[in-house]
Order: structure tokens, then C-alpha cells, then sequence
């Protein structure tokens, strides 16, 4: 009980506060986007280039930690896609929109800080690690499959479509900053010294990150509130909440992953999909409805899965 208290509750606070304050009228939606676009353009790419700069990349990069995530993220996306497909009859393009719902967990503005807090700053490697190959490997897998899939009937060639796909996961700021963050730590290996002023300002934005994104957050899932299709919803929320963890457990312990990397790997995959799963959604305007509600319902459910697995992980 202590867990639920201690670790999770303060984070769901700062997501709840955001969401009260919205519903009740006192932060605007034109706040909410100017808040969100700080967060998601500049403050969590600074955070994200700070940490790729520090990572060590020869010992978090290693195959035990990433394939049971991936793999278990895999996994979902196929559950999600077949069930959209088989069980609820929708159409392709739903169908990989529902998938990558299912695909997507919120591994930065949740992961990270419930990690932290349930056991410190130090055991965040294996997330940076993980979330370095989050957005770029499943935005161009996810648009990878959507293009493909649109281009069916179009006529267009495989070249055409791949650099579709590369372009658009090129100019997502998150992936900006982890390439510019792997990059530093290239040239910082190679001897490079910034100036410690650099990095005061490097911290002074990353602190803001977390708070202002999660804050925003808040204000966003007041925007989705559900709406029909809730057994597809269920589906969505079972496959992110359920599905990821267990196999990305299960794997670890087929490969003998260690305490640390167990922790990060099933604590990021435990978490809802991010609203990024929305606006992936939204681009293509496929299964919104699904997409938007998911969002929302997942982050209230991942209280409880959280919990549940803070309890299971050594």
C-alpha cells in the first residue's frame, strides 16, 4: 500500500491537477497547447539530449534489457491489429491506428518518474537506453505499416513509401534530441568539454520538463473523454497494461536479465499509451475515437497495474 502512496500517487497528482484545473475553466485550452508545445518541442527534447549525452552506451545497450521490451511491444501491436481486425471488423486503416495504440506505452512522462521514485535517479539507465530506441524504431515502424498500407492500391513505389516513413519520424522533436544527445556523447567520448555553463542551461530546461509535461497531460486527457467503442478500449488497455509487461517479464527471465534492467524494462512497459498514440491516430485519421479514450482510460488504469508490479519486481 505504502508503494501506491509514495511512488505512484504524487505523479497522478500532477497529471490530476492538470486535468482539474482544465475541467474547471482555469487553464485554458490555448494554455494547455502553449504548456504541451514547451514540454513536448523543447523541455523533454533538452531532457532527452542530456541524458543520451550521458549515457553509457557500451553497457545499457545490450540485447537482455531491449529484446523482451521490444519484443513484448511487438507482440501487442499484433494483438491489437488481429483483434481491430478479426474481432471488431475494422477497416486497415484502423486497424494499424488501434495497433500502435497498443504498441506505444508512455515510457518518458510516466516511466521515468515513477521509476525515479520507486527506486532512484540511478536506476534510470535501462529507461534511457529503452526510450533512445522508443520513438524512432516504433514512429518508423508505425508509419512504415500505415504508408504501406495506404499505398496498397496506389501505385507507389517502396522507395517512395520508406522515405514517407524516414522523413516523417526525422522531424519529430523527441527524435531530434535523442540524435543530438547520441551525438554529444560521440564527440564528448572523442574528447570534447562543454562549458559547465552549458550545462547549467541544459539542466534548468530538463528539470522543467517532467513537471510541465505531466502537468500538461492533465489538461490534454481532459480532452478525451470516452466515447463509444469501449470494448475495443478494454482490448487497447489489456494489450498496453497486461500483454507488453507480462512478456517483457517473462522473456527477462528466460534471458536472465538482472534486477536493474527488469525493473526498467517491465516498469516502462507497464505504462498507458502516451498521448503520442493519439497524435499518430489523429495524423492518419484513423480510429481517433479509440485512440483519444485509450489514452485516458489507460493512465487512470496504470495506477493499478503499476502497483501491481511494483509488487511483483524485486
Amino acid at each position: 500500500m505504502s508503494a501506491l502512496f509514495t511512488i505512484i500517487l504524487p505523479v497522478f497528482l500532477v497529471v490530476g491537477f492538470g486535468y482539474l484545473v482544465s475541467w474547471r475553466g482555469w487553464f485554458g485550452e490555448s494554455a494547455v497547447n502553449g504548456l504541451m508545445n514547451f514540454a513536448q518541442n523543447f523541455a523533454v527534447p533538452t531532457l532527452l539530449f542530456a541524458s543520451m549525452a550521458r549515457l553509457d552506451l557500451g553497457s545499457e545497450f545490450r540485447a537482455s534489457l531491449l529484446i523482451p521490451f521490444y519484443a513484448g511491444a511487438f507482440a501487442s501491436f499484433t494483438a491489437g491489429w488481429a483483434g481491430a481486425r478479426y474481432l471488431f471488423k475494422r477497416g486497415p486503416e484502423d486497424c494499424v491506428a488501434i495497433g500502435f495504440v497498443c504498441l506505444f506505452s508512455n515510457s518518458l512522462l510516466l516511466g521515468i518518474p515513477i521509476t525515479e521514485r520507486a527506486y532512484g535517479p540511478d536506476a534510470l539507465h535501462g529507461n534511457w537506453a529503452i526510450i533512445a530506441l522508443h520513438s524512432p524504431m516504433l514512429y518508423t515502424f508505425g508509419i512504415s505499416v500505415m504508408e504501406f498500407t495506404r499505398a496498397r492500391d496506389s501505385g507507389l513505389s517502396l522507395g517512395r513509401v520508406a522515405m514517407r516513413a524516414l522523413s516523417g519520424v526525422l522531424r519529430t522533436a523527441l527524435v531530434i534530441g535523442i540524435i543530438c544527445g547520441l551525438a554529444m556523447n560521440l564527440l564528448m567520448q572523442a574528447g570534447l568539454v562543454m562549458p559547465a555553463g552549458f550545462w547549467a542551461a541544459v539542466e534548468m530546461i530538463s528539470r522543467a520538463a517532467l513537471p510541465a509535461a505531466l502537468f500538461g497531460l492533465g489538461g490534454i486527457l481532459y480532452r478525451y473523454r470516452p466515447e463509444g467503442d469501449m470494448a475495443t478500449i478494454a482490448m487497447c488497455c489489456a494489450c498496453g497494461l497486461i500483454l507488453h509487461p507480462a512478456i517483457t517479464f517473462g522473456l527477462g527471465k528466460t534471458v536472465g536479465l538482472d534486477t536493474a534492467g527488469m525493473r526498467s524494462a517491465v516498469m516502462t512497459a507497464a505504462m498507458a499509451p502516451g498521448v503520442n498514440a493519439y497524435l499518430f491516430a489523429n495524423i492518419y485519421g484513423a480510429a481517433r475515437r479509440v485512440a483519444a479514450s485509450t489514452v485516458l482510460v489507460g493512465t487512470a488504469l496504470s495506477i493499478f497495474s503499476v502497483w501491481m508490479w511494483l509488487a511483483i519486481l524485486p
